[in-house]
């Protein structure tokens, strides 16, 4: 596991230059996903698995011996990936090894198709670290709506704008108490890795929720990936916090921006999965991040 006394990094020159994910994936121009997982390897470290089901990671990983992988990886049905992480977690436990067991997955993966089993290994303690990188859709096959899809989002099987919201998997996860889970978002790599360092000094079930902004999904210039990731924190409508045993602790850059978030359509503008997204959808959207807001807020501060 993880040594605890590794979370006092406070700037990204002191991150480890050691890289477990090499360059010339077959990622897409301007991909956070990478990104992200660039920085939870660094934070892991050489003795970990990753356990990644059907999603983007899965192809972009490379066809073996060519892989972009410098860990081991298990590739694993869209359903699957906590039920083999418990098994391998209870593996090494029994082996006495302390290796990193995470399971890398999409939404899709994860909000759906794989929340039986994700459910599953958080009522069992499994040892675990549990990632979801968010890009709000089915990236890998084209871009179907997904559970995690927001409200209004134009995708292939919703052309017209989703109708409905977008499923609040952290409260889901939440509702099982683990000892420690967080969101985060590839434009706060920073951030990112002292999550996860935190998340792998823990015994226990653990939970990283990554927005992951995805160009060809979202429709955004790729060169726009950092910036549209630190607009969705700016504008309230993704949230950056941690819960360790139950208590929330907002991070940094968002109780910056809870105090005055930037206009929403600063976000909105700039992705064409929003085209022409009706004034009365655009007032319920704000309307759910203000609620968002507030709820939090009040959590942090101990007021019901």
């Amino acid at each position: 596991m993880t040594n605890i006394n590794a979370r006092s990094v406070t700037n990204l020159s002191a991150i480890p230059k050691e890289e477990y994910l090499y360059k010339c994936t077959s990622a897409c121009a301007g991909c956070s996903s990478s990104l992200c997982l660039r920085y939870v390897l660094k934070a892991a470290g050489s003795d970990s698995v990753l356990v990644i089901p059907a999603c983007c990671t899965s192809v972009i990983q490379g066809i073996y011996p060519g892989t972009a992988m410098n860990v081991p990886v298990y590739n694993v049905a869209f359903a699957a990936s906590a039920a083999c992480a418990s098994g391998m977690s209870e593996a090494f436990a029994a082996a006495g090894k302390e290796t990193n067991v995470i399971v890398y997955a999409g939404d899709g993966g994860t909000v759906d198709i794989g929340i039986q089993a994700l459910s599953g290994a958080f009522e069992r303690g499994t040892n675990f670290l549990y990632i979801c990188y968010d890009n709000e859709a089915y990236g890998n096959t084209g871009m179907q709506r997904s559970g995690a899809t927001p409200l209004g989002a134009r995708t292939t099987t919703t052309p017209g704008g989703k109708p409905t919201t977008k499923k609040d998997l952290d409260r889901i996860i939440e509702a099982h108490n683990p000892p420690y889970m967080a969101t985060a978002c590839s434009a706060y790599p920073l951030d990112l890795y002292k999550k996860v360092k935190k998340a792998l000094s823990i015994e226990g079930p653990k939970f990283i929720h990554i927005l992951a902004p995805c160009p060809p999904g979202w429709r955004y210039p790729t060169e726009k990936t950092v910036e549209m990731g630190k607009l969705a924190v700016k504008t309230g409508t993704w949230i950056l916090y941690e819960r360790e045993f139950g208590k929330l602790s907002i991070s940094g850059p968002s109780k910056a921006a809870m105090k005055r978030p930037a206009p929403l359509e600063d976000y909105i503008r700039g992705q064409g999965r929003f085209k022409n997204l009706s004034p009365e959808t655009l007032d319920l959207m704000r309307q759910q991040v203000q609620q968002n807001i507030q709820r939090l807020s009040r959590e942090e501060a101990g007021v019901c």
